[in-house]
């Protein structure tokens, strides 16, 4: 490839469904994109937000960023991402991603507790995947850009562990690397994690800074100890893949 910076090529199809793979770094930033979806289909989206949107006061349609490009070169994760709402993001990800390859490449925090064991986060019923567990993340949006039109998945991660689980980046040790999972119309960017306490207690301090929070994103906090405990949930596609490799290793 000429240039990663530039990336003249794009693989962001080339990734299989399930694909899991470490990188060093992501090198993420905004770059133009045409997305025909979204002008083409103006009413259907509009007719979809509001029936998903029916009695959830909490949703709102604001702005996010889909990544459109991607290539993976000498451990450096390259992505572009374009600006796009709500409310068409959900339209295309509920028809099943028509049209060319995009993902929402968001950004994770693998929280894993002294004793071994995974901590994640129960979405409460008002959200859009209410009853979902996975770990504390969200799809970037305006925020996560710098100055210089670099999106910071890095400053993500605890940005939504905090907005979440109440927990601050000086309650948490942040491990070198990203683990990325693929799955369709998605690609999960794994940051690890760990809190320098047993499971038990540091759920125990999670729900008690949750009860804090002005919103509440999420519903309870789930100890997962073994790949098998997955089952007993509903997950994300993304989780299981990434936790059962995980333990694999362990």
């Amino acid at each position: 490839m000429t240039g990663a910076s530039s990336l003249e090529s794009n693989d962001i199809e080339r990734f299989a469904d399930g694909h899991i793979a470490r990188v060093d770094s992501v090198d993420a930033r905004i770059a133009p994109y045409d997305w025909a979806f979204a002008r083409e289909n103006v009413d259907e989206i509009a007719a979809h937000w509001a029936k998903i949107s029916a009695g959830k006061p909490a949703m709102f349609n604001g702005r996010i960023l889909l990544q459109h490009r991607a290539a993976i070169v000498d451990g450096v994760f390259h992505a572009r991402y374009f600006e796009t709402d709500y409310a068409a993001f959900m339209t295309w990800r509920d028809a099943g991603h028509p049209g060319p390859a995009l993902r929402n490449g968001f950004a994770m925090g693998a929280l894993r507790a002294a004793d071994g064991a995974f901590l994640c986060g129960r979405m409460s019923g008002h959200t859009a995947n209410g009853g979902m567990v996975y770990f504390a993340a969200g799809t970037p949006d305006r925020s996560d850009v710098r100055d210089d039109g670099t999106v910071d998945l890095a400053g993500s991660v605890l940005r939504e562990l905090a907005e979440e689980t109440g927990l601050a980046a000086s309650d948490v040790a942040v491990g070198e690397g990203w683990h990325t999972v693929f799955t369709p119309g998605r690609v999960a960017f794994m940051r690890p994690l760990t809190i320098d306490l047993p499971a038990d207690e540091a759920r125990a301090l999670m729900l008690s800074r949750m009860a804090g929070l002005e919103e509440q994103e999420l519903d309870d906090i789930v100890i997962l100890r073994s790949a098998a405990e997955c089952d007993r949930h509903r997950m994300a596609p993304f989780m299981k893949p990434y936790l059962s490799h995980i333990f694999a290793r362990d």
